[in-house]
């Protein structure tokens, strides 16, 4: 990267030591990076309206001249007003203007203007407090936003922009390969730079965007594929090829042809010299463990132990009954090492598998604890890759000889965007779902029909069911937990006297949430009041219907992830989303969730509902933050992205050749910055 680039931004015209301190809070230094502050948004002076027509309270540009200026008016100390009069010859508008002599003397009586702002007032007299403006006949009809912090102003950070654009004679880093440009039909990086900050119209802008949105998303898919191949050590466990026929034959159901095909994944990657990197994603209910324990089943006929880490104890001590309810009957033996265990109990089983008595081991975090020790680790299976991250992975995958690495996800997320988030990962998707699975009759209601809603549930419990009252206790924060707890000490008193109810939160300690869930799963417990700490996996075949308190602070995903926990067993269930925020969006969203069943098309939606960096929240392990792309709203840029990628890596996978610098350096450069949690 030339040395212009490198340079401080303290000797840009204009910035000095004392500003570049406030630069440094937006994480700007070099020029570089001020370059590739990208602006948050436009004003375009280029679509005006008629005064006459424009709407009260709402911003918008105007074209006209000023024909009168009113004497200054001081209405107390420290506060003086201006007034101008400014007509386009359909109406007449008054610019008003606070405290600012400076920008009322650069209005001139005669001159045109556009001018930027809210319009205030009525249909008959219309004001624009403090408007931006321009000349009408400027060049520069589209105007730059930035993201700011104190001390320093839009106008500020635009000289400064400007000069790093001309302070190397517009001689700017090209990273890409003339192929690769003549390919995507893309413009100069130096064009884009101009035009993203300062376009010459709606046009020049979009190619700008392109352009750095293309080289974002390709920086992003060859850091993957670096990281891909670095992570590409021999493995010590390579399988040979063993029958499943057995596993097959001893399960009560039948396979979907996803499953099979899943398994057929891992039995083949699992066979080859370097580790599996594998992630199995599916829907609600698609039978994700299902498929995870024929790999197992792989791993444990070629003679290795098998380790499956789960987020939660609830969790993973229905996978240990799951898998033991598979394995039992095959010879393999299967054990639980959890948190809750007493030191004893700990100490016996840590030597055991040790030992290598145990074939499958299910837990928790207690699994990279330093003292547990496996005896012939082959493969790692970790559920839900969104609750742990990527170090915990590695400490597992640690504890055998560069062990294969199975990733279960609940989910979905359209498959271009799992192969840029998961880029490391080869991927099998769960379309299916099993026989016998019930589709989940879904309503929205606002609190109004509450008491009606929990007839319903009523009818549902007296049928036999169980049930589910869901309340949106996000952060389990004191004042969260103790919020459920009163609305749950109040169902009992009144709506639901008569009913055993059960508590689940996420405070509560864990053999207590496994207390809970056992007597919900034993029948015991009629409906159970819980926070979102059932969203994952929870497995009552004989829960039939579920309400979802104050739906709205959910987004989609999570929402069908919640609905996922009903429809496990043969009777009909409903799930009713309650919320008391009745706004077109949230009519959109639910009548999206109440529409369809299928997680893949939610997500889709979600992620244009809400954009990637609120619907995976903690999810994006390790993936740099973007600051242009859109991965919801680019994914015909992404297919280019990936498919340059794709042929780069083809002849140069390590990017060493001389024409591929550039584009080794982009990668490096996104994969060094903060990533996201």
């Amino acid at each position: 990267m030339p040395a212009e680039l490198e340079r401080s931004v303290t000797y840009l015209k204009g910035v000095g030591p004392k500003r570049s301190e406030l630069y440094q809070k937006l994480g700007i230094s070099s020029v570089y990076d001020l370059l590739n502050h990208f602006p948050r948004d436009y004003i375009d002076y280029t679509a005006t309206a008629d005064i006459k027509s424009c709407p009260v309270n709402e911003s918008r540009a105007v074209k006209g001249r000023v024909v009168k200026k009113l004497p200054p008016a001081r209405i107390r100390k420290g506060l003086t007003v201006y007034k101008a009069i400014f007509t386009d010859d359909t109406a007449d508008l008054t610019i008003i203007i606070y405290n600012s002599g400076f920008a009322f003397d650069k209005l001139s009586v005669g001159a045109e203007y556009i001018l930027y702002g809210r319009i205030t007032g009525n249909m008959v007299r219309k004001e624009i407090n403090s408007p931006m403006f321009i000349p009408a006949d400027s060049n520069e009809k589209i105007q730059p936003l930035y993201s700011l912090t104190d001390g320093l102003s839009q106008q500020l950070v635009r000289q400064a922009v400007r000069s790093a654009l001309s302070s190397f004679d517009k001689k700017i880093y090209e990273p890409l390969p003339k192929w690769i440009m003549k390919e995507n039909g893309l413009c100069s990086l130096d064009f884009a730079y101009e035009n993203i900050h300062f376009p010459k119209d709606a046009h020049s802008l979009d190619i700008a965007k392109r352009r750095l949105v293309f080289d974002e998303l390709l920086s992003l898919q060859l850091g993957m594929n670096l990281l891909r191949r670095k992570n590409r050590s021999r493995t010590g466990c390579v399988m040979h090829s063993v029958s499943l026929k057995r596993f097959y034959d001893s399960l009560p159901f039948e396979l979907t042809e996803g499953q099979k095909a899943a398994i057929e994944d891992c039995a083949g990657d699992m066979c080859r010299d370097y580790p599996m990197n594998r992630l199995i994603q599916g829907d609600v209910g698609s039978g994700k463990t299902a498929a995870a324990a024929g790999a197992a089943y792989f791993a444990a006929a070629n003679g290795y132990q098998i380790a499956l880490m789960a987020p939660t104890e609830i969790l993973s001590i229905q996978h240990y009954e799951t898998l033991t309810g598979f394995f039992e009957k095959l010879g393999i033996k299967v054990c639980l090492l959890t948190g809750s265990l007493s030191a004893k109990q700990k100490k016996t089983l840590k030597e055991k598998i040790a030992f290598g008595e145990y074939q499958v081991i299910v837990g928790t975090h207690a699994l990279v604890q330093q003292s547990t020790e496996f005896n012939n680790l082959g493969l790692v299976i970790t559920d839900e890759q969104h609750r742990f991250g990527v170090e915990q992975r590695a400490m597992l995958a640690a504890k055998g000889e560069n062990p294969h690495r199975l990733v279960m996800s609940a989910t979905p997320i359209p498959r271009t965007l799992a192969l840029m988030i998961y880029g490391d990962l080869d991927l099998s998707v769960l379309k299916e779902l099993p026989k016998g699975r019930q589709p989940v009759e879904t309503y929205a209601v606002t609190g109004k029909l509450r008491k009606r809603a929990f007839g319903f549930v009523k009818e549902r419990l007296d049928e036999g069911r169980q049930g589910y009252i869901v309340c949106p206790a996000v952060e389990e924060s004191e004042l969260d937990v103790q919020s459920v707890k009163s609305y749950a000490e109040k169902l009992a008193a009144e709506d639901f006297r008569g009913y055993a109810i059960g508590l689940l939160h996420g405070r509560l300690p864990s053999a207590e949430k496994e207390s809970v869930m056992q007597r919900f799963k034993d029948g015991e417990i009629d409906l159970l009041v819980s926070t979102t700490v059932v969203e994952v996996g929870v497995d009552v075949p004989n829960a039939a219907v579920m309400v979802i308190e104050n739906s709205d602070r959910f987004g989609l995903s999570q929402l069908h992830q919640l609905r996922g926990r009903v429809g496990r067993g043969q009777h009909k269930s409903y799930c009713i989303l309650i919320t008391d925020n009745v706004t077109e969006e949230i009519r959109k969203r639910l009548r999206i969730l109440s529409g369809t069943s299928d997680g893949f098309r939610i997500s889709e939606e979600d992620l244009k509902l809400r954009g990637p960096g609120d619907f995976f929240g903690s999810r994006q392990h390790g993936l740099p933050r973007l600051k242009i792309a859109d991965m919801s709203q680019d994914t015909d840029i992404l297919l280019l992205a990936q498919k340059t990628a794709g042929l780069v890596t083809e002849s140069d996978p390590d990017l060493e050749a001389p024409e591929n610098k550039g584009l080794r350096e982009a990668a490096q450069r996104l994969f060094s910055q903060k990533t996201s949690d």
